[in-house]
């Protein structure tokens, strides 16, 4: 028998008394130590040691395998001579006190099992004793209970409901209402969660990209059809109160520089929508806040009362919203307590009520489902959560200054917005939605609670509603939506769009015929001036309406019904019932507006209209044959339109700054998880910041370097570090070798118009591949003087840039943007299709202090430790070591911009390779005063020439920089 079966018998019979052993050996015959059966130690039976080692299966008698007798032991033929009574009694009573021990203990109701014949013994018995028979249940019963007497007794769950209990609209209902209480599910949230990728963002579950490959499919949408998102997770604002104590407060939060305020014309009369960058009050150009769409309600006659739609971010509605309340000194008003009402108050009230006889009298017939009534139910209904159902009924969502009169609404999940990108959009629009019919003269002559019959009483309001219509089929004649000028809006009302939803899915496409029709004199007007400001007035902006609309829709179930009745099958409902009509606002979104490439490029349209009408209007567009994007979409059209994207691209705002960390962590986390020889080592690349990007640093060390560079160059070159092994060292260990800061303030985005459009003169702007470049307007040019006054102006301050390889290569996050040598220069002007230069690899010393340290961890002891790796003890590390991950830099960092072989400018925060121009583009901020010294110290043929290089990478590639303006 081998050793291990051995150990594994001994194991099993562990707890069990040694039997008699009748050994045959001649030490047992004369009466050894071991003839009595008993072991020579005591009753246990047990060896010694060095007598259990000696011994083998021979001696003792045990032969593996079946034998002839029926045993698989073999003992001895002789008997004992003598037997001791002592020995004998000791392990007898050992075997007797086991017994009794495992008799008494009982686990469940494992021990009626003895009562039960082989084939009825179960594991699941014992955990439900109603599997056994009936004679043996109460004893099982007993024994359960008496065995958690000495126990914490567990909370019994509740059963699990069946499938199909659980698949019932009601519960399904209650369900996803307490699956809300986190995360703020969207009107489509069901439709996109079946179809999408979703992801937990800003109290809300969005949905990210399809779980089917359709990066090329959307572009292509957005360049030649329509894509549609879902934006309601965009909270509204709403402040209404006089214009002139509404633009006095507004105005603190604004500044002329940075570009049109909420007081521009076109955008004040309700034509257009505008945008504009919040900062704190009186803190412009620091202190920003984020950016904001907004929208007026056209003026009334005789009333200087106006309405205001801001459209914030939820990363950002809270900033905003304190700021509103501080600016235009609103107090918050506490809401009306709702009363409670019991089940049981509403159970006898309705005991109470007389009940008809035909109800009572109404008994189930065979063949129909039996349904549960009202009075039965002992729960309360489910009802579909409309609009922002997390919010506490005690929460305030109206503030109101009583000194100013203004009053502050929070309408976020009030208003439903989509939004269709593309140049066919304004075709979807149309053929998806049709203007509200006329009611009968029986309707208008009968009380309605609906708000179209008594809307269609008064003369004056169905004029305008005709105008509309007429501007609305003009649409019609327009070949794509960029004709139109940006911003414009529309009010409309317009039919249930669930009446005229195709079969099967179509494409829609401008009809020729239809465009013929229109008139080429409107078409004209409306393309030069855009819409009427008359026609921009909806009754989407009142509340009573948008109540109205949500409660009295039309079911699903109801609607159905109808269909079903029509006479021929799939007609048209005519007519329309009187609860079908809904208030809608079409608002235009401009395309691409920078530069001088794709112009218009991604412009489109905004649907807006009440809550509860989601998947309405939903199924109906998507039967268009539109293309639905999710976030990663909106990543991709902020990219080919060159403008930065709230939050990733604000890093001067407090939202950048908190997504800049989560960001941080996330991309750390997912690096830890990778085995140490299967990633990247960013050290050894030369990489301080492969996860983030830190701007304060980069712009305090512009701002010394260019504040004084000819009294501080010698401290700069005493001070500065090299790339050599001895002196690489002190680097990683000591960073302060960075020239010494001056206390400066936070970092700023440059978003002065005007001197944006100075520093894109400066780059000589070029095509996306710097094949032809652009006249600008005269501008100052660019020599010490000008620079000295711009430093001084802008000494701490980021600029949006975009980049353009000029060769092959796809820009990466976080990848870095460099200054190119006179060398790197004169490469490109003997190949100018090089690829560009190498960076040298760095060294990684903190890889010796990391394995030291996990060594240490383990309990080795290294004794042979070299004298080049710094101590674990060593104070200049800023850090333990355990805290240190391998290939990545601990914080603090040492200095970003001489660290590598090419002195750093910025970095990117979006890269891709561009579909649009057909080359690798990134999108990035670098620093205002290195970007005016690099271009001053470039000639002019290569002037706004810089170098991109990924994280992941050691080559250079030469890029053009853009400012777009």
């Amino acid at each position: 028998m081998c050793a291990a079966k051995v150990k594994m018998r001994q194991k099993k019979l562990r707890n069990q008394p040694t039997s008699v052993q009748f050994a045959s050996s001649s030490v047992h015959e004369e009466g050894g130590p071991h003839a009595n059966g008993a072991g020579g130690d005591g009753p246990s039976g047990k060896d010694p040691p060095s007598v259990r080692k000696k011994r083998s299966h021979q001696e003792t008698g045990w032969v593996r395998g079946h034998q002839k007798g029926g045993t698989g032991r073999v003992y001895a033929d002789k008997m004992p001579q003598f037997l001791t009574a002592g020995y004998f009694a000791r392990a007898r009573a050992a075997e007797v006190n086991a017994m009794l021990k495992a008799v008494t203990k009982t686990t469940a109701s494992c021990h009626v099992f003895g009562a039960l014949p082989k084939h009825m013994r179960r594991r699941a018995m014992s955990h439900n004793s109603k599997r056994l028979p009936c004679r043996l249940r109460e004893m099982a019963n007993r024994m359960r209970e008496k065995c958690l007497q000495g126990s914490v007794k567990k909370k019994e769950q509740a059963k699990n409901k069946s499938r199909k209990a659980r698949r019932r609209h009601g519960n399904m209902l209650l369900e996803f209402n307490r699956r809300q209480r986190k995360n703020v599910w969207l009107e489509t949230h069901i439709w996109h969660a079946k179809r999408f990728h979703m992801v937990k963002k800003w109290g809300y579950c969005l949905g990210d990209r399809p779980t089917l490959k359709c990066y090329r499919p959307s572009y292509r949408a957005m360049s030649t059809h329509c894509l549609l998102q879902d934006l309601s997770y965009y909270c509204c604002l709403e402040l209404q109160g006089e214009e002139d104590k509404l633009l006095d407060c507004l105005s603190q939060l604004t500044s002329k520089e940075a570009g049109p305020t909420f007081a521009q014309g076109l955008c004040l009369s309700g034509q257009r929508q505008g945008s504009v960058m919040l900062y704190r009050a009186g803190q412009f150009p620091s202190q920003p806040l984020g950016p904001v769409t907004f929208l007026w309600r056209p003026r009334t006659s005789g009333s200087v009362h106006r309405q205001l739609w801001t459209w914030v971010h939820p990363a950002l509605k809270q900033e905003i919203l304190t700021e509103f309340q501080s600016v235009c000194q609103c107090e918050a008003v506490v809401p009306p307590p709702v009363p409670l009402v019991k089940h049981a108050e509403v159970v006898s009230s309705t005991d109470s009520e007389p009940k008809p006889d035909k109800e009572r009298e109404i008994k189930h017939r065979p063949g129909t489902k039996r349904k549960q009534s009202r009075t039965d139910a002992n729960g309360p209904h489910a009802k579909k959560i409309l609009g922002d159902g997390t919010r506490s009924p005690d929460t305030p969502v109206t503030w109101k200054s009583p000194s100013t009169g203004i009053l502050i609404n929070d309408l976020t999940m009030e208003i439903v917005r989509y939004r269709l990108i593309g140049p066919q959009s304004h075709s979807v629009l149309t053929d998806a939605l049709e203007a509200a019919t006329d009611c009968d003269e029986m309707s208008k002559s009968q009380p309605s609670c609906f708000w179209w019959p008594d809307h269609c009483k008064e003369e004056s309001k169905m004029t305008l509603h005709q105008q509309q219509t007429d501007v609305f089929h003009t649409l019609k004649g327009i070949y794509s939506t960029t004709e139109l000028p940006p911003g414009s809006v529309l009010g409309l009302t317009v039919d249930d769009p669930r009446l005229t939803i195709p079969t099967k899915r179509v494409k829609a496409l401008p009809c020729v015929k239809e465009a013929q029709e229109v008139d080429d004199e409107k078409r004209k007007e409306l393309s030069l001036r855009g819409v009427p400001e008359h026609c921009c007035q909806s009754f989407l902006w009142e509340e009573s309406v948008r109540n109205n609309v949500t409660e009295n829709k039309i079911s699903e179930q109801d609607l159905n019904r109808m269909r079903s009745e029509v006479l021929v099958p799939g007609s048209r409902l005519s007519p329309v019932p009187l609860q079908g009509r809904v208030p809608i606002l079409l608002v235009h979104q401009p395309g691409k507006q920078l530069g001088h490439e794709m112009n218009s490029w991604g412009a489109g349209w905004d649907l807006l209209f009440p809550k509860g009408w989601g998947m309405a209007f939903w199924i109906p567009l998507v039967y268009r044959g539109v293309r639905i994007g999710g976030l990663k979409m909106s990543r991709t059209h902020s990219q080919n339109k060159g403008v930065p994207l709230f939050p990733h691209d604000y890093p001067d705002c407090p939202a950048g700054a908190r997504f800049q960390e989560e960001q941080e962590s996330e991309l750390l986390e997912k690096f830890k998880r990778r085995p140490p020889a299967k990633r990247t080592n960013y050290i050894k690349h030369g990489c301080l910041a492969p996860f983030c990007c830190p701007w304060q640093q980069l712009a305090e060390e512009w701002d010394v370097i260019g504040s004084d560079r000819e009294e501080r160059k010698g401290d700069i070159q005493a001070k500065s570090t090299t790339r050599g092994d001895t002196e690489m060292q002190s680097e990683i260990t000591s960073p302060h070798d960075v020239p010494e800061m001056k206390l400066q303030t936070h970092f700023t985005v440059l978003r002065n118009r005007k001197s944006l459009r100075l520093l894109s003169s400066w780059c000589r702007p070029t095509s996306s591949k710097g094949q032809r470049s652009y006249r600008v307007g005269e501008m100052p040019p660019l020599d010490h003087t000008a620079k000295t006054s711009f430093q001084t102006s802008h000494g701490m301050s980021l600029v949006w840039v975009r980049l353009s390889l000029l060769s092959k290569g796809k820009p990466d996050l976080h990848a870095m943007v460099s200054v190119p040598t006179a060398d790197d220069l004169k490469l490109l002007n003997k190949s100018p299709g090089s690829s560009g230069p190498q960076e040298p690899p760095h060294r990684d010393h903190l890889k010796s202090t990391i394995k030291h340290d996990k060594k240490n961890k383990k309990g080795a002891c290294d004794k042979t430790k070299s004298k080049d790796t710094p101590s674990l003890e060593d104070p200049q590390l800023s850090c333990p070591a355990s805290d240190l991950v391998l290939g990545v830099w601990p914080n603090p960092l040492p200095s970003v911009t001489s660290h590598c072989s090419r002195v750093t400018l910025g970095w990117v925060t979006q890269a891709d390779f561009s579909l649009s121009a057909g080359c690798g583009e990134a999108l990035g901020f670098v620093s205002v005063t290195g970007l005016v010294q690099t271009l001053i110290s470039q000639p002019v043929e290569h002037r706004g020439m810089v170098l991109l290089r990924n994280p992941v990478s050691l080559h250079y590639r030469f890029a053009k920089i853009n400012i777009e303006v």
